[in-house]
């Protein structure tokens, strides 16, 4: 069941939002709709190369500088796996892939790709928003666009970045970089 846009929109709209979203939701009547928007397991990048100790330094002030280093990013989400908490890395790759995206059909079934498997409340890599956040996504995703998961994106990068690399910095995986 859809939730109640009307304490988000003016009335007069929350209808026509919500018959939209919900057809934007609906679960795929053939095989046809279950065409991947993105791999499920991206393509492995080139032998990324292992950072020098001083570029590996920096990534314990900047979770940006790691999240846009190859290596970085691998090891990073490596050390989430350990944790059982990737879902927070593969949803900021997913929206970095997704912002990237050109054609609006092609938008549309990685925006709702995205929120099934991520947003959607028991999503099988459902992450971790607020309703507020989970919310407004909802409202955005009516008619896609690069900016629909702007808002929980930065949620759950300042969440990695508050939880997340803290932890990462002080693992084996880390010190391992830094020798």
């Amino acid at each position: 069941p859809l939730p109640d846009l009307s304490l988000l929109l003016p009335c007069c709209r929350a209808k026509e939002i919500k018959t939209k979203l919900g057809t934007l939701l609906q679960k795929p009547d053939s095989t046809i709709d279950f065409i991947i928007p993105y791999p499920e397991k991206p393509e492995k990048p080139p032998k990324a190369q292992k950072p020098s100790p001083e570029e590996a330094l920096q990534w314990r002030d900047s979770l940006e500088k790691l999240l846009q280093n190859p290596y970085g990013l691998a090891s990073f989400r490596s050390f989430l796996r350990s944790e059982f908490s990737e879902e927070n890395a593969e949803f900021w790759v997913a929206c970095e892939d997704y912002k990237k995206t050109k054609s609006p059909l092609k938008m549309a079934e990685k925006a709702k790709k995205i929120y099934e498997e991520f947003i959607q409340t028991e999503a099988p890599k459902e992450v971790n928003i607020d309703h507020f956040t989970k919310a407004v996504t909802m409202k955005n995703l009516v008619e896609p666009s690069p900016s629909s998961f702007d808002m929980a994106q930065k949620r759950i990068f300042a969440l990695m970045e508050k939880d997340s690399l803290p932890r990462f910095v002080r693992s084996e995986f880390y010190h391992e970089l830094i020798k």
